[in-house]
């Protein structure tokens, strides 16, 4: 069993990873039962997902939206206490998720083009980080099915872009693994050449002074908020941003979860 002192010295050792690559893997940091488990219920769910619309999300690939409002199995890695530690170093303790998605390649995907995560947002660089991610493998990833590729150390360029694939590498993971990707660094996924799916969750962390990708308090129903542990709820968006950032009528956002004036306002 691991222990506070475990995630304390592994989640050192990610962000020293992250300082200077830009990127960071944990190898089985979940087990075999938990990994075909949730296997099983995401492929349940993406048996009625669509595949994706444009190029970035992919005309072969599964995306899974709204991922908390449609199964539970995920709520112990939001809150896995090693990648928390890891995003309140980061984003500090106000962070939010921003946009959760399972992803499920399918053969014959095509490379999805270079990407940084905080580029939606209008902040010129070099700034201080505002997303940090984290793709959970639920299959082995690997050369050929679509691992996510990488440009280490581009999370320190200012004004340059990557255009030689051959700076890319190539992540592979056993299922149960996580790489964390700092918001600065370019990046994207693979293409799967093989004869089976690629599926990983992408928990996507985003500091608690921007918007969330996601409307998380309107995806996920309030009655299925109050049953989560409190930490999710804050991530899910029922959180303040220091001083009183995110305030409801004045107040902290759970007391809307707690108090029975919630039913009649909505």
């Amino acid at each position: 069993m691991s222990t506070r002192d475990d995630h304390t010295a592994g989640a050192k050792r990610v962000l020293d990873d992250l300082d200077r690559d830009g990127y960071s893997v944990v190898e089985s940091l979940i087990s075999p039962d938990e990994v075909a488990t949730i296997r099983d219920e995401l492929r349940r769910i993406d048996a009625t997902t669509p595949t994706g619309r444009n190029d970035f999300e992919g005309y072969s690939t599964k995306r899974i939206y709204a991922i908390f409002a449609k199964t539970r199995l995920l709520d112990p890695l939001a809150v896995h206490p090693l990648l928390l530690t890891v995003v309140d170093t980061l984003l500090g303790p106000s962070a939010q998720l921003s946009a959760p998605t399972g992803i499920d390649i399918a053969p014959g995907e095509k490379e999805q083009f270079l990407h940084t995560d905080d580029s939606i947002y209008p902040v010129p660089r070099p700034h201080a980080d505002i997303v940090v991610n984290s793709m959970w493998a639920f299959d082995d990833f690997t050369e050929t099915n679509g691992a996510t590729r990488v440009v280490p150390g581009s999370h320190r360029w200012t004004d340059r872009q990557p255009v030689d694939p051959d700076e890319t590498v190539t992540v592979t993971m056993p299922a149960g693994s996580v790489l964390f990707i700092r918001g600065t660094l370019w990046h994207g996924g693979g293409a799967n050449r093989s004869d089976r799916p690629r599926l990983g969750v992408l928990l996507e962390y985003a500091a608690g002074w921007v918007r969330q990708q996601e409307t998380h308090v309107l995806a996920v129903p309030r009655a299925v908020v109050r049953t989560l542990d409190p930490r999710l709820q804050e991530l899910l968006g029922y959180g303040i941003y220091p001083p009183f950032v995110g305030y409801v009528d004045g107040r902290h956002p759970r007391r809307m979860l707690d108090e029975s004036i919630t039913d009649s306002i909505r």
